[in-house]
């Protein structure tokens, strides 16, 4: 393969993969300075992405696609988006209801660490999935550039060297803005998890508020079905961000409204 990635998709890469490795850790430092967060949620948020998304969710994807329902799922847009985004929305957020009931119960006086535990549920998921991605592509990008995909295909045969074949000529085809675009996603996803964090937490916290933790479940299944089917409609990325972004935006301005009368409530 003679062609090669350009170098504004490798600069594009290089911002995605900051974007989605330090806005987290930049979240947690301002956080614990500016409104004096505990740090404990932030890891509790790391760690509760990844045993309630990345392990048991994953576990359930298993079961059920592997099963014959599995193939009439996949085999329709509408019922595949509307399965994965309610199985998103319902494991992360009764992860973030577990968490709050019980590893950080005694840390509930303190509202700002709901947006910590935001951050870190948000930023795991942030590194895992953008700068873990970006860092392997600047790896291949710097292998192709350098005319040594050899090193990528080794002694590779039959379905395995295709598929790595495909992979490479995927990420040559690849126009640089899309690579920017895995950042810019990331920004919404974050914010929108430290939004759902805020609902979650007073749903925990705040008496007669219980019905915050379904409205929570229904509106990241919608953020993420919408997503699936707009992309699976022949959108390009950018459109795609757009529409995420967009309710991001409204799901932030949801949990700001719920923030401000629940504070309220509390100083009576």
């Amino acid at each position: 393969m003679s062609a090669k990635i350009s170098s504004l998709s490798v600069i594009f890469m290089v911002i995605s993969c900051s974007i989605a490795t330090v806005v987290p850790f930049l979240l947690l430092v301002y956080f614990r300075v500016r409104k004096k967060a505990d740090i404990l949620p932030f890891f509790v948020g790391c760690l509760i992405m990844f045993v309630f998304a990345l392990v048991l969710e994953s576990l359930m994807h298993q079961a059920v696609l592997s099963s014959p329902a599995g193939a009439l799922i996949q085999g329709n847009t509408l019922l595949y988006a509307v399965y994965g985004g309610l199985a998103a929305g319902l494991f992360e957020e009764t992860g973030r209801l577990f968490a709050f009931k019980t590893l950080l119960r005694k840390r509930m006086d303190k509202d700002a660490n709901a947006l910590m535990y935001g951050a870190g549920h948000g930023g795991l998921e942030s590194v895992l999935l953008v700068g873990m991605t970006m860092i392997n592509n600047l790896i291949w990008t710097e292998l192709i550039n350098s005319g040594n995909t050899a090193v990528l295909t080794g002694s590779l045969t039959g379905e395995a060297l295709s598929q790595v074949e495909a992979s490479i000529q995927t990420l040559i085809e690849t126009q640089p803005l899309d690579f920017l675009m895995g950042g810019i996603e990331r920004l919404f996803a974050i914010a929108l998890h430290i939004s759902l964090s805020v609902l979650v937490w007073f749903a925990v916290k705040e008496k007669g508020k219980f019905y915050l933790y379904p409205m929570a479940i229904l509106i990241h299944a919608l953020v993420d079905g919408m997503s699936v089917i707009i992309a699976a409609a022949g959108f390009p990325t950018a459109a795609v961000e757009a529409v995420v972004g967009t309710m991001a935006l409204a799901a932030a301005v949801q949990a700001k409204k719920v923030w401000t009368e629940c504070r309220k409530e509390d100083e009576v």
